[in-house]
């Protein structure tokens, strides 16, 4: 086969699936790069917009009412990213080396429940938690009842509405992650552990030397995917919040919705989109590069 045809075969394998990546991914990014950088209603053709420059940035960083919404909306989805990862990560880890070491009974139905939480869809998940937060026949509320604990505001108060999210986002992303952590434990091969058993090592000791440390690249995925999905968080503040109370909960996706859409404002709701998308790139290139320095050490 000559070189011409080669290169036809193989552009005719990739493109049934190179094809829909570039029509539903590469475009859409390409067309909202441009139009973060005009002034554009979403009510109107794209042969309307304006170019304004770097003008959209300007303005959602800027001192005015649309930067103060903004920056409020990134700092609450730094925040809620922040949190998940800090509960996802070791409560995946602990149930993986149950589940895995100890071994009890059932521990293949047990992981396809938890497993089974990350397959419901996020929108049932925020409806069935929107009722257990309910302030007054909500069952959690109703629980701490029973224990003589005063009814919690949930998501009514500013103090603990991006929590309660967090909390809803936990339970549905765990048992996915702690399949990858089981994945990862089962990597670590067991003449390690009785070496380091023979060297004296025992429990908290044992996790630390040898457990965490082979268990650091799962993990390092498990938080660069655990942070992807939190930056993307949308239902739930759709649903349940609508970014209240007093913004509390308005993170920048729900945002992009309500000034690109609502406000007919696309050009500054894509220079938001854009602003997310390289604060995205900019902390998953930072896990990276920590990771990186840490093994030249």
């Amino acid at each position: 086969m000559t070189g011409f045809g080669l290169r036809r075969s193989t552009i005719a394998m990739l493109a049934p699936s190179v094809g829909p990546i570039a029509v539903f991914v590469l475009l859409p990014l390409l067309l909202t790069l441009w139009l973060a950088f005009q002034r554009w209603s979403s009510q109107t053709p794209f042969s309307t917009a304006t170019f304004v420059g770097l003008d959209n940035f300007r303005e959602i960083f800027g001192a005015g009412s649309v930067g103060s919404d903004f920056k409020r909306a990134l700092t609450n989805t730094a925040l809620y990213s922040a949190l998940s990862i800090a509960l996802i990560l070791p409560l995946s880890v602990l149930f993986g080396m149950l589940i895995h070491q100890a071994r009890p009974r059932g521990a293949t139905l047990l992981r396809t429940i938890l497993f089974a939480t990350y397959m419901v869809p996020m929108i049932a998940v925020a409806l069935v938690f929107s009722k257990l937060y309910s302030p007054t026949e909500g069952p959690l509320n109703q629980v701490l009842g029973l224990v003589g604990i005063g009814r919690q505001p949930w998501l009514s108060s500013p103090s603990s509405a991006l929590v309660s999210l967090v909390i809803l986002n936990v339970w549905q992303q765990v048992g996915y992650f702690t399949v990858l952590a089981i994945a990862g434990l089962t990597q670590i091969p067991d003449s390690v552990y009785e070496a380091a058993k023979i060297d004296g090592a025992r429990g908290p000791r044992l996790f630390v030397s040898i457990t965490l440390p082979l268990l650091k690249r799962t993990l390092v995925f498990c938080a660069v995917i655990a942070l992807i999905n939190a930056v993307q968080v949308f239902e739930p503040v759709a649903l349940i919040t609508q970014g209240g109370p007093v913004g509390a909960t308005n993170v920048v996706t729900y945002h992009i919705r309500r000034v690109g859409i609502e406000r007919a404002q696309g050009g500054l709701g894509s220079a938001m989109a854009v602003t997310l998308l390289l604060a995205l790139v900019v902390a998953v290139s930072a896990v990276f590069a920590a990771v990186r320095k840490e093994k030249q050490r």
